[in-house]
């Protein structure tokens, strides 16, 4: 049996009822869902083991900053492939900024270890249960999550450049300077 987008839906609906907070079909006609994060380490879990869906490989995790969208400021992104069946899909959740915590899945995918590293080190999502939980790319007393939008991207003085150019309105809160 082949998967679709509205069979791992229905299957979702089945085996994980009401833990689809939204969906949406990207333009490349892949799936998301939006779940809880309290939620997420059991309803991956489930999604690798399950017969039908059988997600069987993490491709990659990443984490988001939306400053705008207060109580859901911070985010991660799982990207899930099955192999078997050649079927992608992503599962979001989205959490305040000041309390950045949720599950590690490095005890699902062992590969989610380094990813959840470096969405500590460049957002400050902080993984609970995770075996070494440190920076990985910046250095140990930066001070700061350089993938933030609380700093501006371009010095002020230029003209050239224009944070809104990258999303920005230009008050995200301190700059460098």
């Amino acid at each position: 049996m082949n998967l679709s987008n509205e069979l791992v839906l229905a299957r979702f609906e089945q085996e994980f009822p009401g833990v689809v907070k939204a969906t949406e079909t990207g333009i490349d006609g892949i799936l998301a869902v939006e779940i809880d994060r309290e939620q997420v380490a059991d309803v991956l879990r489930k999604m690798r083991d399950d017969s039908v869906l059988q997600f069987n490989f993490l491709s990659s995790l990443n984490g988001m900053h939306f400053p705008q969208n207060e109580g859901r400021e911070l985010g991660v992104v799982y990207h899930l492939h099955n192999w078997v069946k050649n079927f992608r899909m992503r599962v979001k959740i989205f959490f305040p900024i000041s309390n950045p915590h949720v599950p590690t899945l490095t005890g699902v995918w062992p590969t989610a270890n380094w990813m959840e590293r470096q969405e500590y080190d460049f957002f400050g999502i902080v993984f609970d249960g995770h075996p070494d939980l440190r920076r990985i790319l910046n250095v140990d007393d930066l001070d700061v999550f350089p993938m933030r939008k609380e700093f501006k991207m371009e010095d002020g003085t230029r003209t050239d450049k224009d944070d809104r150019f990258f999303g920005r309105d230009g008050h995200e809160g301190r700059s460098f300077d």
